[in-house]
This record gives structure tokens, sequence and C-alpha cells, in this order.
């Protein structure tokens, strides 16, 4: 990849940083949570929702997926807006947006049209998410940065496992007979009260010399993710029809075609999509090739279990979110320990988060092994809390290891890198874990248990590989 423009990128002036206060940081961290929640909650919804439109797996796996393929595709145009326009005011736009698309969401009257409003409920976040990164970055330092950045690791993750808990309870509530909507439709009190925050608390910042959007870069990614996720969702469940294939062959012609693009679009003096030359940082090349793994085996993971614990165990929507509770305390637990343990030891925290995170794979396989078919709650208690702990390490660590050196003026564009990757490889493990979930959990095959078992094994060998490959990462002290 050429360099050429790196030096010019890396100079840019900065511009003046107001400063953010408590409040502010509450504010933004609530609109971090909002669309990592959103992601999430609707899995444990899932079975609900297909009992009431009697939807395929691959349709569930679309309501799952649609939104964070239109979220990856638009993070990174997100962030370059707000760098353009102002950060505070694409955050108020895209809650907004956000809080519209929950509604629609809600108020769903087909599967159809759910997938739809889910993926403009995506592209409302990708406006949204990017911001908060950005406004941190442009509005602290020192050691006020390295707590909020470490504050909003905890949160990205915790959202992650609160969202199946928080849509356990609702789903299991059935609030005026309204099974799975509520999940959707809470979001439009809590994104009117972020608005009103944002409002009072958020400084408006935006970039000394913006980056201009990368249209043809944009498109091109948007169909590579398109062309590789929709045919390993829906192909297997389809018998692979002519245009699953099609769309796979496309794959390889599109992803080159867009590093082309972002090669020639930097040579030439221009800021693509995802500019090679900041790819090239140790940061963040070394930190989003231990992200990439490791999303996709949370993403498939969070998936799994929330359609075993139902479909399996034959546990309902508040069980299941409530076999989820230990991995949530123990997430919490280390993340909020995060900033102490990587003053201690570094870079090495990712490593020992994601050994402690195989352990609780294997400790949930034994319970699963010893257990099964009458597997309960507190059989999954032990396995699910140490998994928590390791997680709550390394994602949150990662998240700084990454953000460490990227200089403010690139803030829209580091955020918008880590989340696109987070985002594209969290949809790719639904796509691909979840898809291979679905082929063999029928009777005929593996059954549930055998299928969970397989992809829980996978997802250990997984962890295990990126656990060594993260003892190269660099130090973010």
């Amino acid at each position: 990849m050429t360099t050429q423009t790196a030096a010019p990128i890396l100079a840019a002036p900065q511009s003046v940083r107001p400063g953010l206060t408590p409040a502010g940081l509450v504010t933004v961290l609530l609109g971090a949570a909002l669309p990592l929640i959103d992601f999430f909650i609707v899995n444990v919804a899932l079975p609900t929702i297909d009992a009431d439109f009697n939807a395929s797996t691959p349709t569930l796996e679309l309501v799952v997926a649609a939104y964070g393929i239109t979220y990856a595709v638009l993070l990174v145009v997100g962030g370059r807006l707000g760098d353009a326009f102002g950060r505070r005011k694409l955050f108020i736009a895209g809650l907004t947006a956000f809080t519209i698309t929950s509604l629609v969401c809600g108020l769903a009257p087909t599967a159809e049209l759910l997938v739809v409003a889910r993926a403009a409920q995506g592209a409302s976040a990708a406006l949204m998410l990017p911001q908060v990164l950005s406004i941190i970055q442009a509005t602290t330092s020192g050691e006020q940065r390295s707590k909020a950045l470490g504050m909003y690791g905890a949160t990205a993750g915790i959202s992650m496992v609160i969202g199946q808990l928080l849509g356990g309870v609702l789903v299991a509530a059935d609030i005026a007979g309204t099974g799975w909507r509520p999940i959707f439709l809470i979001n439009v009190p809590i994104g009117l009260l972020g608005l009103f925050l944002a409002k009072k608390t958020l400084p408006e910042t935006r970039s000394a010399n913006p980056l201009g959007v990368d249209h043809l870069g944009t498109t091109l990614l948007g169909i590579s993710l398109l062309s590789l996720l929709i045919p390993l969702m829906e192909g297997s469940a389809l018998g692979w029809p002519t245009w699953t294939i099609v769309l796979l062959a496309l794959f390889p012609f599109a992803f080159a075609g867009f590093v082309h693009v972002e090669r020639r679009l930097e040579r030439a003096g221009g800021v693509p999509l995802l500019p090679p030359s900041i790819l090239k940082m140790p940061s963040i090349r070394r930190g989003l090739g231990v992200g990439a793994p490791f999303f996709t085996g949370f993403g498939g993971f969070m998936f799994v279990v929330a359609m075993t614990l139902q479909d399996g165990l034959h546990l309902g929507p508040l069980a299941s979110g409530a076999a989820l509770t230990p991995m949530a305390v123990g997430f919490l637990g280390t993340s909020l320990l995060s900033s102490r343990l990587v003053t201690r030891f570094g870079q090495r925290v990712v490593s020992f988060g994601l050994f402690t995170q195989v352990a609780g794979l294997l400790v949930m396989l034994l319970s699963i092994r010893l257990a099964w078919p009458d597997l309960n709650v507190l059989d999954l208690a032990p396995g699910m809390l140490i998994c928590g702990i390791g997680q709550g390490m390394a994602m949150t660590t990662l998240f700084r290891v990454v953000l460490s050196k990227v200089p403010t003026e690139l803030a829209g564009v580091g955020s918008g890198v880590l989340t696109t990757t987070q985002q594209t490889f969290l949809a790719l493990g639904v796509a691909t874990l979840g898809s291979l979930f679905g082929s063999l959990s029928a009777p005929d095959s593996l059954g549930i248990e055998g299928a969970f078992v397989l992809v829980i094994g996978i997802q250990a060998v997984l962890s295990l590989g990126v656990a060594l490959l993260a003892r190269a990462l660099p130090d973010p002290r």
C-alpha cells in the first residue's frame, strides 16, 4: 500500500479543543450504547418474531445483519460528515433518525418491512456512533482521554450483553400483548432524552481540514459486504440458487476494486474511505488484525447462544436473558478495571483476556456435555462468568490499543475504521457461524446440541489463535 500522502494527513493542524464535561461524556456514552444494544437486543426476540411472522432462519439472520451491514458501510461516511459539518450536529441528526427508525421497526407489520427498517436504523446509527469517539478524541487529552476511552470500551462491550438481557425482559413482559415490539419502541423515549441532553451538554467540534466523502469507495465497500454476507446467510437455506453463487463470485472483484480505488485516490492526494496510510499505523493495523476474528467469534456466539437457549433448551426469553447475566457481570467488572490493568500490564491484557475467554468456553462445553438436555441457567453460569471476564479485558483494551496513536484531526477516520471493522465482522459472525449452526441444528443432522458444541469449539480455537496473535500488539500506554 502506498504511503505517499501519510505525512500530509498525519500532519494536519489541530482545531481548538473545547472541554467535555462529565454530563457530556454521559451523553455520548448513551449514544454509543444505543446502536450496540440494538444490534444484539433482537437476538433474544428472534423466536418470538419467527412465531409472529412465520419467518425463515435466513430472514431472521437478515433482521440482525441488515442493521450491521448498513451500519458498517456508512460508519466512515458518518465520521467524515461529522468532521466537516460538526460532530454535535451529526450526533443529534443521527440520534433523531435512530429514534424515528426505531419507531418504524416497532410498528413493522411484516418481516420484510422489519428488515428494511432495520437497515435504515443501521444507517441512522452510522451517523451517530462515529461522533462519539470523535467528540472524545477532539475534546479530551491525557489521562482524561484515557479514562474516557476506557469507559467507551466498557460501554461498547457491556451494551452487547445488556442488549440480550433487556430484550429478554421486554419480550417476556409482553407489554399490552405487543410481544417483541417494545425492544424497538423503548428507544423512542430514550432517544428523546438523549436529544435533550445532547443539546444541553455537548460542545460543537469539527475538523480544521475536513475530509471529503469517498463516494466510489463507499459504493464498492457496500457491494463487497452485500455480495459476501447475503449469500452466506441465505444460500444454504435456499439450496444455493444461482443468484447466491453469482453474488459470491462478485465479491472478490468488488473487493479488489475497492482496494484499487482506495490506493489510487490516496496516490492522487485525496483521502479515501479507508486510507491505506492510516491502516499502516501499527496500533491500527495490528489492533484491527486482532479485532476482526475476535468480533467474528463474538457476533456468532451471541446469535447462536440466543437461538440455543430458546429453541434447544426451551427457556423463555426472560430465562434466556438471565442466562447471560453472569457474562454481563464479568464483563462490566473487568471493563471498569481495564484502565488500571493496562497501566500495569499494557497490551498483555488483551492476550490474557482471550486466554480467559477460551477457558470459559471450555467450561461451557463441559457443562453442555454433562447436563444436556436438562441444562439450566445455573449450569451455564460458571462458563458465562469466565467468558465475560475475559471478553471485558480483551475488548476494552483493544479499543484503547487501536485508538491510542490516532491524531485528533483524524478522529473521525480512526473511529470510523474501528467501528466499521467491528460491525462488519460482527455481521460476518452472524452470517458464518449463525448459518453453520442453522444448517447443522436440524434433527436429521447434528441437532441443536451438536451444532452448538461445534460452534463453541470453533470459537474456542479461534480465540486461542487470536490470543497468540495479540501478543504482537503495540503498548497503548
